[in-house]
């Protein structure tokens, strides 16, 4: 995109305020993540959920001077304003127009799964074949879409784009914009199937990407599929892949078996070696052959390329460093895309000083000048405090880079120079090409080296909230609990994210939790559940808001706001009593209670109760006699007091099965992690903990041998036995020793046997083939569950969470 004020003016009907020639070539559409400010704008996107435009001053702060707005906002000065009357339909009316005249070869790929996976692999494998743009990350929907085929420039002879919809009538606007020539549909499953009355309805919105494509290439595999693209569109050419061999393209041979696999395809055949022989892998393998052969790859070609294939890593790990630093692991991959990616997720971060470990960009087919200079450019809007560069190459172009500048042939050379184990207090974003191994500085700086681990998908936190948040109104407030370390996850860590995108409140259960997070730069307000007396002090001297639950309690927090000299109205939130009997006023104290609240400098910010049984359906009469006596005092205090606090009563299952008491404000605790009693709404959520581990050693035990303390379990026959390193001290049980229990290996539940050791257990995994000492061990997400794991210990999803050890190292990942 390369566009001045005037252009964009004139493509979308427009209106300019200021600069008609300043030219455009990025817009950005989130304040918080905006990497580069050089020809850069800023669009305010208004949706029925949320007002970009309350964002508008937090972009200039960072430094953009054009700003893409429904409304003009004069009291900001020297800013060039292009005034649209609808931000999103503006976005796709100016992509549409970018698209229809690039004039590119262009790959559209739909479907339910494995959209991302395959633009991937299609980039891989043909980067070097044509100059190649495709959509960032998983930028599909009506805004990511539009945002993605901007990124077009006049080099660029194939475009490979995703697109993604979740509801009806999405597909007709997207297709509007983007017409590709040749359109590929993936696997249609379960995903957004939740907003369509049946898969026959979401097959029929998905297909309507096709409408103007010359090839349609798709899963045949799926009848229904098969039977509706051939009724629409038998005008086209039309290529079917899959298991089946009535398909166009389908395995020849017995892919369970052979070391190779051969692709039929038309009336020729194509064999390659597999490594992962899963159904979905498969799958995606047909349709990257497929689209290769339509853009006129050779057999040959396409077997070397399928063999150059690398995994796609689509993830940022964060962890906990050594001298209090936070090392951003994303030794993946590397080019523009990602290492734009990386610098956005800098972003969410409150250290004040930030490093950057940087490689060659391999692969790129591009004059190296220029690519370094943009890199460059990049880098150096961070204001890094070091920069690491390793390779020959980057090397070469070390005088770009405005901070302290430091070049490496190779990460051993880096390694041994010592320089990054002097770091302290800072932000480490490692970010390299695969081939220069820099996850080995990972091992160098991370804090904890214990092999068990709790991978925590701060994505996964974000759908969460975004879909309870789905089920409220707009104006719906959210606090978000992070007490007991955040359910065990790292409280500093997930409040930090969920300040970063606008959570309303925080809530923590004693005084020390909201001191750790307000010592680590967290600002939004936080509620202390339990305020206990000796710490009011500490309530006023960080700006934390208490919890009032009885006279006792009121008299003295506004005894220690009077000592503390604090002359503005002091927040506190009252919690009223309506029927789980922990604490709380009662009904018959209120008049006493707004007295005293009215002769007090203090602000009552918000009225709260807590249901006791929103889980569960048979005590729903309860439930609603609860709600009943919070609305009834809830308003009788609200009148009493002359003014009206936020109102609050609903926890996780409350929001999805009594919305419509939402008052002001919800909680989300249990919710926000991905669990719900509800099986329907448990569909609708991403898991968000991973507890993993792997094999230590693998033994054969013979017949009748015994394993683990008091000879527990004794063999029946010659068995294969791994020892895992996590034990109780790691918050497993003893209690799911002795078969009760089973951890997931290559998909496949193997039984705990013997007793549970303090950093040990043993597992059967006799029945499970191709296994070796180094495997990856699954404690719990998928298979088990978090759930099903609860359930070994015989207690709830909080408790097994809460038990997880200190010492077990958090990583936080965000896909």
């Amino acid at each position: 995109m390369n566009f001045t004020a005037e252009d964009i003016a004139e493509i979308t009907n427009a209106k300019i305020i200021g600069n008609k020639n300043i030219l455009i070539r990025n817009i950005a559409f989130d304040s918080r993540i905006i990497y580069s400010t050089k020809n850069t704008a800023f669009i305010a996107i208004n949706t029925s959920k949320n007002s970009g435009e309350k964002f508008i001053e937090s972009a200039v702060d960072r430094g953009i001077n054009v700003i893409i707005s429904e409304h003009h906002h004069p009291q900001f000065e020297n800013i060039t304003w292009i005034i649209v009357e609808n931000s999103v339909e503006f976005l796709q009316r100016l992509a549409k127009f970018h698209f229809e005249n690039a004039h590119l070869k262009s790959v559209g790929i739909t479907g339910s799964n494995g959209k991302t996976i395959l633009k991937e692999w299609l980039y891989q494998c043909l980067w070097n074949e044509f100059p190649t743009v495709k959509s960032p990350k998983s930028f599909n929907s009506q805004i990511g879409l539009p945002l993605s085929l901007l990124q077009i420039n006049n080099s660029h002879r194939l475009g490979i784009f995703e697109v993604g919809i979740s509801k009806p009538n999405e597909m007709e606007k997207l297709e509007n914009i983007f017409h590709p020539q040749i359109g590929l549909l993936t696997h249609i499953g379960t995903a957004h199937l939740a907003n369509f009355q049946s898969e026959e309805e979401l097959i029929d919105e998905k297909i309507k990407l096709f409408k103007h494509s010359e090839t349609v290439i798709y899963n045949g595999d799926n009848s229904l599929v098969d039977k509706k693209i051939k009724a629409l569109y038998s005008g086209k050419k039309l290529i079917s892949y899959g298991f089946k061999e009535d398909n166009e393209v389908y395995f020849k041979n017995n892919i369970s078996k052979n070391e190779e696999v051969t692709v039929h395809y038309f009336d020729e055949e194509i064999s390659f070696p597999v490594h992962q022989r899963d159904e979905a892998t498969l799958t995606n393998a047909l349709a990257l052959v497929t689209v290769l052969k339509e853009l006129g790859i050779d057999n040959e070609k396409i077997i070397e390329k399928i063999n150059a294939l690398k995994a796609v890593e689509m993830r940022l790990e964060a962890i906990e460093g050594i001298k209090n630093n936070i090392v951003i692991n994303d030794s993946f991959n590397l080019d523009l895309d990602s290492l734009k990616t990386a610098l956005q997720f800098l972003n969410e971060y409150n250290k004040p000083k930030k490093s950057l470990v940087l490689t060659d960009i391999v692969g790129v087919n591009s004059n190296s000048k220029e690519l370094y200079e943009e890199v460059s450019e990049l880098v150096n809007e961070q204001k890094f405090d070091s920069v690491f560069l390793i390779g020959d190459e980057i090397s070469k172009f070390s005088e770009l880079f405005k901070a302290k500048t430091f070049t490496f042939i190779n990460t051993q050379e880096l390694i041994e120079s010592k320089n990054l184990t002097e770091i302290e207090n800072q932000i480490i974003l490692l970010k390299g090409a695969r081939k220069f191994e820099i996850e080995r500085l990972k091992d160098l700086l991370e804090l904890r080296k214990h092999d068990t681990v709790l991978e925590i998908n701060l994505n996964a936190i974000l759908h969460n909230i975004n879909y309870h948040k789905s089920l409220l109104k707009p104006s719906t407030k959210m606090m978000a609990m992070v007490k007991a370390n955040s359910y065990g996850l790292g409280s500093y860590e997930i409040s930090e994210f969920l300040q970063h995108h606008h959570i309303d409140y925080l809530g923590v259960a004693f005084v020390d939790e909201g001191v750790e997070l307000r010592k680590k730069g967290i600002t939004v307000p936080i509620v202390v559940m339990n305020p206990e007396q000796h710490s009011y002090e500490t309530v006023i001297a960080y700006n934390l808001e208490p919890e009032i639950y009885s006279f006792r309690v009121l008299e003295l927090f506004y005894e220690a706001v009077q000592k503390s000299g604090y002359d503005k109205k002091y927040p506190i939130h009252i919690k009223l009593e309506t029927g789980m009997h922990r604490l709380g006023f009662k009904g018959n104290e209120l008049d006493q209670l707004s007295e005293t609240l009215n002769s007090m400098n203090v602000k009552v910010q918000s009225i709260f109760s807590h249901l006791s049984s929103s889980d569960l359906p048979d005590e729903k009469e309860f439930t609603l006699h609860q709600l009943e006596t919070f609305e009834k005092n809830s308003s009788y205090l609200i009148e009493k007091l002359g003014y009206t606090p936020i109102r609050h009563i609903l926890n996780s299952s409350g929001i999805t099965n009594y919305t419509n008491h939402q008052y002001d404000m919800v909680r989300i605790g249990i919710g926000m992690l991905g669990e719900s009693p509800n099986s329907e709404i448990q569909k609708q959520l991403r898991s968000v903990v991973s507890f993993k581990t792997v094999i230590s050693q693998i033994s054969t035990v013979e017949n009748g041998e015994s394993v683990g303390y008091s000879r527990r379990f004794k063999t029946d026959h010659q068995t294969k036995i791994a020892t895992i390193p996590v034990g109780y001290a790691d918050g497993i049980p003893r209690l799911i020793g002795n078969q009760v229990g089973n951890v997931g290996i290559h998909k496949t539940l193997a039984p705990i046997v013997g007793s549970i050791c303090m950093d040990m257990m043993m597992i059967n995994v006799d029945h499970i083939p191709n296994v070796k000492e180094g495997d990856t061990v699954t404690v719990f997400n998928a298979k088990p569950s978090l759930k099903e794991f609860a359930d070994y210990c015989k207690t709830i999803t909080y408790e097994v969470l809460t038990s997880i050890s200190p010492r077990v190292k958090r990583i936080y990942i965000k896909d």
